[in-house]
């Protein structure tokens, strides 16, 4: 029923998009019979807004087309973790967060943060986070890998050029699998206090969770929540994310692993850098797609990266 229900919602899209370029076509026509210049310039307006905006959704369309993996249309759990580069890495990581914030903001997904682990001085040195919406996966799939910063230090007093990674791993939120079954004598669950900024009973009770499965050596963790209940069923969630991947990982044992193709958190093993300086230019070493605006690459602004990749 699920898959007759996603075969419906995009011929339902598609004949959308039939409906819109055949009102775009009537418009057309109306130009051809107007009269004076006057006259059609503002139908020819509503002609170009309206094939944008149709490009668009083809875009969108087409790009969905490629996502058919099993879990592709899911949610997405995404890991950051600091690199070389010490507090610099720190920052670059709440950096990145950032950008896939704004990223799931302008798709309109939902996100939580379950997890953070500040840094030294400043940043972050680890954080996960849940983004929540159809093909979320699918899309951020894409970013799993080391990405590189250059720029002049906001923490070197000598204004200096430094160079600092960050780990990106994504897996897929799931369901209940049939597949994954689970027992209690294979978990051990640690409570402790979490290390957020506090509130009326954050950093007061043991309500944090870490949930360690002892077959696989997994580790997860959620501190986000008020209530030690639910930062358990949340940590569970993420379990048998983790644990559905690595399920996935041994049935494409033939392929070059998903872990092992991260590497080291270091030189020579990054999908993408980010230069501020000496000049500004974000490139994907993986499809050489790249792009001049460092800025709006930071506001989120990444799908040429993730549409390269799908294509790719």
């Amino acid at each position: 029923m699920q898959e007759l229900s996603d075969l419906k919602k995009v011929v339902g899209e598609y004949e959308d998009l039939k409906t819109k370029q055949d009102d775009l076509s009537i418009l057309l026509q109306l130009t051809e019979e107007a009269g004076s210049p006057d006259e059609t310039q503002g139908i020819i307006d509503e002609i170009k807004e309206g094939v944008n905006k149709l490009n668009d959704a083809l875009n969108r369309l087409s790009m969905r087309s490629k996502l058919g993996g099993k879990v592709d249309r899911n949610g997405a759990i995404v890991t950051l973790h600091s690199g070389a580069g010490g507090t610099e890495a720190c920052d670059w990581t709440e950096m990145l967060l950032r950008m896939y914030l704004r990223w799931a903001e302008k798709r309109g997904y939902r996100t939580t943060i379950t997890d953070v682990l500040s840094g030294d001085e400043a940043g972050i040195k680890g954080v996960t986070l849940v983004i929540s919406g159809e093909y979320a996966y699918g899309y951020m799939k894409s970013e799993a890998g080391i990405h590189r910063l250059v720029r002049i230090s906001p923490f070197d007093a000598n204004k200096r050029r430094h160079t600092s990674f960050a780990a990106c791993d994504v897996i897929p939120e799931v369901e209940d699998i049939p597949s994954i079954v689970i027992e209690e004598k294979d978990l051990r669950i640690d409570t402790y206090r979490s290390s957020g900024k506090g509130g009326q009973h954050v950093n007061k009770t043991d309500s944090a969770v870490r949930i360690t499965h002892l077959p696989t050596k997994t580790v997860v963790q959620c501190q986000n929540e008020r209530s030690q209940h639910k930062n358990k069923e949340m940590a569970m969630k993420q379990l048998k994310a983790r644990l559905f991947e690595l399920q996935q990982e041994k049935l494409r044992s033939e392929k070059e692993k998903h872990y092992d193709e991260k590497g080291d958190i270091a030189w020579g093993s990054q999908i993408r850098s980010y230069v501020f300086c000496p000049y500004t230019m974000v490139k994907d070493h993986r499809t050489g797609a790249q792009i001049g605006n460092v800025e709006a690459v930071m506001d989120g602004d990444i799908d040429r990266f993730i549409e390269a990749y799908l294509l790719m």
